[in-house]
């Protein structure tokens, strides 16, 4: 009666089945598992099964099918496997929308292209969970759960796939404004028809990113999400099966990488069970076997009252299989143990026996008695920052006086208890969108470049006496208008008679009606008969009777023009275009500043080279090693398994080793050597290598590679250094004494390494570069040791060789010919600052003054806020910048 962990002896054990971030389902005896990282995918077989029974591992060999992918879904549909999404690991490292399904008896791979799109954007995604449930319409639906977009980033919907029709949904939910994330997982029970999502790495308030321990409940028919009560442990990439009426969530990544992290370690063995029939968590006891047996990116499978979990990451991938064994309900003989069995285990008392919970409620017996839940204290209750989400948990809240969530038990004079009550406002929408692109999609969300984050519209996007429904702007009037008289009215308005084709629309306009209690109005519409059969609305769009229909009788013979009516039933009504009628509705677009807003940058996915990642500031960072550009809020998600070796963010280094200049900075880079020159001046070459030696990439995958020691053939004096570099470094512009000091540098060159140019010159003498004299136009004697610029030595002589003069600021002549002056104007004081970054160079500047008359002397004065030595020498007359006249000291 105790549960226990064992380690099953598996054969063959062999190291290509070692993944991470596959997945598994389990179809008779066998676990399939699909896909998964793997450092090498040589050897990599996509698809394997293993026998529950006897142990045994099986490749199955598949003859076309699918790319490699990690951070997919796969769920189970009678004898097919629906894999959708993922990360392909190739170079690019996509994130696809594939749909894939593989037919188990046959192991056949279809890609599934879908019929059509039904509302809503389809998210290409990695990171997501899936589930395939039947609904109470007996439609069968693959539900993908939120997930990672790399154009999107995080997202916080629900895509439904309809099996029969072949079709994609993103529907709108109700309930809580949740919060989508990559790396959680979720269970679907099937006695509440709803499914469980836990923890994930997401987007947290004030444009920060990190772990959570959330909790929701999906329910798949009402499509409404409860916030439940968080486990205390945040994590991401961790398993979750359901047992016996619990949840069971194993390992994981519990790493924030943040100063709140508190030593949190990214492989984690933490064993958690949620009970869902008391909204309870219970922590149980970490496997005791015989080895370290923390993980994340395993998978996990229930059989015959067992969890297997396989493979997953904790420093080197991993490939074996845990089996953990709780214990069996029916072991219990006495009611009392039956009953409180857990924690981790729910069994029910039945006819003098004990059951377990799953089969409980197919004999409907009555659920167990939970411990009486207290309502939440008010400072649990103030993380939730809207209505909905405050009314729709478990944790016993209240949202009081429309502004803030506290404890349902303290007091408060407006109070909303229940979220069918609450006004959703577009703030709560639009900072849960994590990108420019899912910001700009929502025409009540604006994206702010500075703060990176989404900001909700101000309200009054209409203007006066107008109402902002939906996508659409709507007016009501009450006055009595034939049909001509009311569309002259709407577009005296900038607009025309509403064209009522969304259900938001409709509710809204019926609500307003029903307000109007003195007088009854029955309001023209913006529908009009075309042809004999045919109505159509005022913007063109076909009418479907769907939204609004006819009132029985209608439409009538003799009427061409349609109006609203709310008697018994709210209907349509035909009446001649000449009649009179009591009230209009009118329509116009919604003028959004987000449509005049910026548009959207490159998403950081779509950049190819470092220049062009980094370009946007801190948006992007460039990952060298895998020549990626990943969103700097998804570094952590991009590479869960270490690939980026390395990664910059604002300067690039060179793409690849051979760009890399000198033997220090080629052996800073993980993955590069240096190839030592027979000179031994330090001159060489940084080549692809490892300590074995150089190395070449080959075949499909760039992860592929092979020795190759013809790069660095030792036979020619060449010598490959991979750790440490050889002791003479002088960049092939000396030979060296005492092994590591250079003798004399030549070619120009200075410095302990021969590294840079002697003063006067420029150049990158590394490697055996050259050095050029700097050419200033006589007004400088050094320039920029890398760029050639010349630090010009006279005040408003400017340009990359010293030949222009600063016109910009009053300064006139040619430097080519002569020199700048500054000219000067009579009977005015200048002040001239000398402590710009160029200034330190200026050891001269020059004036010049015109007199307004010919006879008259010019007085100048010069004052100095410090003292220093000044040489004034003054001269008469000068022509195109070149003094005419002899120079004088003073």
């Amino acid at each position: 009666m105790e549960s226990y962990w064992i380690l099953p002896n598996v054969k063959p054990f062999s190291p290509s089945v070692s993944r991470a971030s596959h997945k598994a389902v389990l179809y008779g005896k066998f676990m399939w598992v699909i896909g998964g990282y793997a450092f090498n995918y040589s050897t990599f077989q996509m698809v394997l099964n293993y026998n529950l029974e006897s142990s045994i591992w099986n490749v199955v060999p598949i003859l076309k099918g699918p790319l490699q992918r990690y951070g997919h879904t796969i769920a189970l549909y009678q004898d097919d496997i629906y894999m959708y999404g993922g990360k392909i690991e190739t170079n690019t490292g996509n994130v696809t929308d594939e749909l894939w399904i593989f037919n188990i008896p046959s192991q056949i791979w279809s890609l599934r292209i879908p019929a059509m799109l039904v509302h809503g954007q389809q998210y290409a995604v990695e990171g997501h969970s899936a589930h395939i449930v039947e609904l109470d319409s007996r439609d069968v639906i693959m539900l993908v759960i939120f997930g990672y977009s790399v154009i999107y980033g995080y997202t916080s919907s629900i895509q439904e796939y309809y099996i029969r029709s072949n079709s994609w949904l993103v529907p709108e939910t109700k309930g809580a404004i949740v919060q989508g994330g990559y790396g959680h997982t979720s269970v679907y029970d099937d006695t509440t028809k709803s499914v469980y999502v836990h923890g994930g790495y997401k987007a947290l308030p004030s444009n920060k990113y990190g772990l959570v321990d959330d909790l929701y409940k999906y329910e798949v028919n009402t499509r409404t999400w409860t916030i439940l009560k968080e486990s205390g442990f945040a994590r991401y990439l961790h398993s979750a099966v359901l047992m016996n009426g619990a949840m069971l969530i194993f390992g994981g990544n519990t790493h924030n990488d943040t100063s709140l992290s508190n030593g949190a370690k990214c492989f984690s063995a933490d064993f958690l069970a949620y009970d869902i029939a008391c909204d309870e968590w219970k922590i149980l006891q970490k496997p005791s076997l015989h080895r370290d047996v923390n993980r994340f990116g395993h998978s996990a499978i229930v059989s015959n009252g067992s969890m297997y979990i396989f493979g997953g990451f904790s420093s080197i991938l991993l490939n074996d299989i845990l089996v953990y064994k709780p214990p069996n309900c029916e072991a219990f003989r006495d009611e009392d143990l039956c009953k409180t069995a857990g924690p981790g285990l729910r069994c029910l008392w039945n006819k003098n026996h004990c059951v377990s919970w799953e089969l409980g409620q197919d004999t409907n017996i009555l659920r167990p008695k939970c411990p009486r839940k207290m309502a939440a204290a008010d400072d649990r209750c103030y993380k939730y920052a809207d209505c909905a989400s405050c009314t729709a948990n478990t944790n016993g809240c209240q949202w009081c006086d429309d502004k803030k969530c506290i404890s349902a038990n303290s007091n408060c004079s407006m109070s909303v208890k229940n979220y069918t009550k609450c006004h959703v406002r577009n703030e709560q929408i639009c900072n849960k969108l994590t990108s420019c692109k899912s910001c700009s999609l929502n025409l009540n969300c604006q994206w702010d470049q500075r703060q990176q984050e989404c900001q909700a519209l101000p309200a009054h996007l209409c203007g006066e006496g107008w109402n902002h429904v939906g996508d659409a702007c709507l007016r009501i009037n009450s006055s009595r208008e034939n049909y001509d008289n009311a569309r002259l009215y709407c577009y005296g308005l900038n607009g025309i008679l509403a064209s009522l084709t969304t259900s938001k629309e409709v509710e809204f306009v019926l609500d307003e009606i029903q307000k109007y209690t003195v007088q009854k109005i029955s309001p023209w519409v913006g529908l009009r008969k075309i042809n004999i059969s045919y109505w159509g609305w005022d913007d063109m769009s076909p009418f479907t009777n769907t939204t609004l229909q006819w009132l029985p009788g209608e439409p009538n013979d003799s009427g061409f023009c349609a109006y609203l009516e709310r008697a018994e039933v709210a209907g349509l009504k035909a009446n001649p275009c000449t009649a009179k009628v009591d009230g209009l509705v009118c329509e116009k677009p919604v003028v959004s500043p987000n449509q005049n807003a910026r548009p959207c940058k490159k998403p950081c996915s779509l950049r190819t080279t470092c220049s062009n990642c980094t370009s946007s500031g801190m948006e992007c960072m460039w990952c060298s090693s895998t020549k990626r550009c990943v969103d700097s809020n998804a570094y952590i998600i991009s590479f869960p398994y270490g690939q980026c070796l390395e990664w910059q963010t604002t300067t690039c280094s060179p793409q690849n080793c051979s760009g890399l200049r000198t033997c220090s900075q080629c052996l800073e880079h993980p993955g590069c050597g240096w190839c030592n020159d027979p000179s031994n001046t330090g001159k060489g070459h940084c080549v692809e290598g490892s300590a074995r030696g150089p190395v070449k990439f080959s075949g499909t995958h760039s992860t592929e590679i092979v020795i190759d020691n013809n790069l660095c053939a030792k036979e020619k004096n060449y010598e490959w250094s991979f750790i440490q570099c050889p002791a003479c470094q002088c960049n092939g512009h000396s030979t060296c004494i005492n092994g590591n000091v250079c003798d004399q540098c030549k070619n120009l060159t200075t410095g302990k390494q021969c590294e840079t140019c002697m003063p006067g010159y420029y150049g990158d003498p590394t490697n055996g570069g050259q050095c050029t004299a700097c050419t200033c136009s006589g007004h400088a004697n050094i320039c920029h040791m890398q760029t050639g610029k010349c630090f010009c030595t006279t005040k408003g002589i400017k340009g990359d060789q010293c030949q222009l003069c600063d016109s910009e600021n009053r300064y006139l002549g040619n430097p080519l010919r002569g020199t700048c002056y500054y000219s000067l104007l009579i009977d005015y004081q200048f002040t001239f600052s000398l402590l710009q970054e160029d200034d330190r160079h200026h050891t001269a500047i020059n004036f010049i003054a015109n007199p307004e008359q010919s006879n008259k002397n010019l007085d100048i004065s010069i004052n100095a806020s410090n003292n220093f030595n000044l040489n004034i020498t003054w001269s008469i007359g000068s022509t195109a910048g070149t003094i005419s006249g002899e120079e004088i000291p003073v």
